[in-house]
């Protein structure tokens, strides 16, 4: 049985930032405030007032991010990230990825890149060993999405943590129970691992989660049957791995592309030269500055 392992070491197309945004929207309402046609006629009273209102909104929130980026400490303002797309991008299992009967028994598909044309990212976070309530506040007030991978044996010592972070819309997935390297258990055993999880989360967060990290990024045929019987849909990894003192790269050339996925792991001073929000620092700082936005991952899928 061939196993498949990694290196885990534990509706706008056009993206606006700055005040780019605020300026764009009062134009528009500016602009549709008069006749298309020369007259002085313009919209109803309560159009307009919508619109400004609008406006007033898109102003404030922007001013409150500007804040929130040099309140934390980041060199730029994070960029916005477009609209979901209405129609979701086809999920295909990375070449060089699959294992036997991949696609012929409708496996979960393995991928580390979302099909995308937008310069995105998707923030993916593992384990949950540290709960910094900085990185709460860090991740809620600069509106940055991403998405958990969750251990019970380390969430369990503090299940509140992470149903603050689920309230701010952080959807909680799955990591199995014990963090075990996969292909070295039977399907029985791999089978309890992954649906072990699906009961806790579900038990603790309402809800069963439908993606699914294998630990070490490790996984053979048997994983992924015994996550679809555990009712998993998709089983992302990840194409870059951010730390407090660096990055890593899968491909070659060291470089961010469309769509990749992006691992960490809750993490402190007790395993890093540096915090939760050190490594989001350094995270918001390069994808910034290459021109991208951070997505949510489940708006994808």
């Amino acid at each position: 049985m061939r196993t498949v392992g990694q290196n885990d070491k534990s509706r706008s197309c056009v993206t606006l930032r700055g005040g780019i945004a605020v300026l764009a929207v009062a134009a528009l309402v500016s602009g549709c405030a008069q006749g298309g046609d020369g007259s002085d006629v313009g919209p109803a009273a309560g159009q307009q007032g919508a619109k400004e209102g609008r406006t007033a909104e898109l102003r404030a929130a922007h001013q409150a991010r500007v804040a929130a980026a040099k309140r934390w400490g980041l060199k730029r303002v994070p960029l916005t990230p477009p609209r979901p797309p209405a129609a979701k991008p086809t999920i295909t299992t990375r070449k060089g990825f699959e294992v036997d009967g991949h696609r012929y028994d409708s496996l979960p598909p393995v991928f580390t890149t979302v099909p995308t044309k937008h310069k995105i990212v998707f923030l993916t976070i593992d384990d949950g060993a540290e709960k910094d309530p900085a990185f709460l506040r860090m991740m809620s007030e600069l509106k940055i999405p991403y998405t958990a991978f969750l251990s019970d044996y380390l969430v369990k010592w503090d299940y509140g943590y992470f149903r603050k972070m689920q309230a701010d819309g952080v959807v909680l997935n799955n990591h199995t129970l014990r963090h075990p390297y996969l292909p070295g258990l039977s399907y029985a055993r791999q089978k309890r691992e992954i649906c072990g999880m699906q009961k806790v989360i579900e038990k603790r967060y309402g809800k069963r989660p439908t993606l699914f990290r294998p630990p070490f990024g490790s996984y053979n045929e048997a994983t992924l049957r015994a996550a679809k019987s555990c009712g998993i849909k998709y089983a992302p990894l990840w194409n870059e791995e951010v730390f407090v003192d660096r990055w890593e790269y899968r491909e070659w050339d060291r470089k961010i592309r469309p769509g990749d996925i992006v691992l960490s792991h809750f993490r402190g001073r007790q395993d890093w030269k540096g915090t939760m929000p050190d490594m989001i620092r350094r995270f918001l700082n390069k994808v910034t500055r290459e021109g991208y936005a951070v997505a949510r991952l489940e708006d994808y899928l």
